[in-house]
């Protein structure tokens, strides 16, 4: 049985806003289940371990899927996401692949976390898959192979910086995805504003935003 390591943020304060945030609904809960049903087995971590937080937004009406209705219903699922294991603690020879769901949180903490940078150039220099979803995308920012930017001369995706215009938040995240991808030397494209698109180069496997979630657990098990 294929194992994959997904990745959720621990952090919950959306800048100095106030609000909540954390980690998008659909965005984990489509890849898990597309990857469940498969007979993948999902391991859950986060920098802090135990429950990552939920951006609220995700639970809207709006933004219900198939996949998120699921979850709200899932006991069990909801039972192990309560329980993460603690980042530091997960190692790359455990696992066939490595995935990072979005939302906002990771702005703040996946981004620059050296037990995820150091696992993900681990997986990378292994020859195993890493996938990335809207906001998740952040975290190659600081990888690197053989002294370079992990993503420098290849195609990437995320979150666009007219999508974070379109939820008022350009103002208040720590980075945008769209330019940090571009800063590194990765060849960043995208769809339109909310359109799924997702662009694979190598093992290396990112989705552009919510949508987007679903295409990129097929390719990575595609990839397994």
């Amino acid at each position: 049985m294929k194992k994959v390591i997904f990745v959720l943020t621990s952090h919950e304060e959306l800048g100095d806003t106030g609000e909540k945030t954390g980690f998008w609904i659909e965005e984990f809960a489509a890849p898990y289940y597309f990857l469940k049903d498969k007979g993948v087995e999902v391991v859950l971590a986060s920098p802090k371990g135990g429950q990552p937080p939920i951006d609220p937004k995700s639970n809207e009406p709006d933004f219900q899927t198939p996949a998120t209705l699921r979850f709200n219903e899932d006991k069990e699922l909801q039972t192990i996401l309560a329980n993460t294991t603690k980042l530091s603690d997960v190692k790359e020879a455990d696992y066939d692949a490595i995935f990072y769901p979005g939302g906002h949180g990771p702005l703040w903490d996946l981004a620059e976390n050296k037990d995820s940078i150091a696992l993900i150039e681990s997986f990378y220099s292994n020859n195993k898959p890493v996938g990335a979803v809207c906001h998740a995308p952040i975290v190659l920012k600081d990888a690197k192979l053989k002294g370079e930017s992990l993503v420098k001369g290849k195609k990437v995706t995320g979150f666009s910086n007219t999508e974070e215009d379109a939820v008022q938040l350009t103002s208040i995240v720590p980075f945008l995805v769209e330019d940090e991808l571009k800063n590194k030397g990765g060849i960043y494209s995208k769809a339109e504003d909310w359109q799924e698109y997702v662009i694979e180069d190598g093992n290396l496997i990112t989705g552009q935003n919510p949508a987007s979630s679903e295409l990129v657990a097929e390719k990575l098990l595609a990839k397994l």
